[in-house]
């Protein structure tokens, strides 16, 4: 069989290099060109010309590139049917950048369908998106706007975005906050791909504020403890941050509304586990209001 082939050759192809195909599909880089070149020199074709760090298909690999990816489409729908026929079974997949929202919603489905398996990964919202579009999860939860005809959108919920310091920081005394007051502390960010940093860069920047440095730290969980350790403060949805005495959470005058989406690729909103959890999703939203 030719399918980890064919995924490696179809995630370089996408993406033009070796080290972000092997991050993508969870592999080591050894890994990735190996199947590479086995596919190559099983079959005696240049399917990428090699120039410095980058991959360029050659006319082989741009003929070949439509015809994977029609089969791996093909190969991502046969496992979604074979998962969501059973009844009473099957798996559904999520993905979600705060288990905030998302847990609620998956304690409530599971009671209802506790034969049905369910995982949910974590990631930014960009990670998570991408998940989605590359028909790796089924539903993804993210603060992500996103305007596109192929994906149907629920509000999951809506929270403000608040300043976290330490009890002990200069700040803390206060309740609430103008941008301004930022300027010259270290902030704590998200990595790229982040909307919370996202919306707080444009913040900063249309203010013309400047903080005294980003520390970037590649989680939420790991800000929080930064946090804790008075080694910066951080811009966060409200509900991200831990009831803890040695925190202190500041309003943000002017800041934006965070809001939790739910999408769900169009072509599959109606197949059943994906359909019953956005029945749920819209259920608990509207006795909310």
């Amino acid at each position: 069989m030719l399918s980890s082939e064919l995924k490696a050759f179809y995630m370089v192809a996408r993406l033009g290099s070796i080290t972000l195909a092997a991050k993508k599909l969870g592999l080591s880089q050894p890994t990735v060109t190996t199947q590479i070149r086995n596919l190559e020199s099983q079959y005696a074709v240049e399917l990428f010309y090699r120039g410095g760090r980058r991959l360029t298909l050659s006319d082989d690999g741009t003929r070949l590139l439509p015809m994977v990816k029609a089969l791996l489409q093909q190969e991502a729908d046969i496992e979604f049917f074979l998962r969501n026929s059973g009844q009473g079974q099957g798996s559904l997949r999520i993905a979600a950048t705060a288990p905030y929202y998302i847990l609620d919603l998956v304690k409530i489905f599971r009671e209802r369908l506790p034969q049905v398996e369910v995982s949910v990964e974590i990631g930014n919202s960009q990670q998570v998106l991408e998940l989605l579009e590359d028909y790796r999860v089924d539903l993804a939860a993210s603060s992500q706007l996103v305007e596109d005809a192929r994906l149907v959108r629920r509000v999951l919920g809506t929270d403000p975005l608040v300043v976290a310091v330490h009890r002990n920081h200069v700040l803390a005394s206060r309740e609430s906050l103008p941008l301004s007051a930022l300027a010259g502390h270290c902030l704590l960010v998200r990595e790229q791909g982040s909307t919370t940093r996202k919306l707080t860069e444009q913040m900063l920047e249309a203010a013309g504020v400047k903080v005294g440095s980003l520390l970037e730290i590649g989680s939420r969980e790991s800000i929080r403890e930064a946090v804790l350790r008075n080694i910066g403060i951080s811009i966060i949805a409200r509900h991200e941050v831990p009831h803890n005495p040695e925190l202190r959470v500041l309003s943000l005058e002017g800041a934006p509304l965070m809001h939790e989406y739910l999408y769900c690729l169009k072509e599959r909103r109606q197949a059943r586990l994906p359909a019953a959890f956005l029945g749920l999703a819209q259920e608990v939203a509207a006795v909310e209001i």
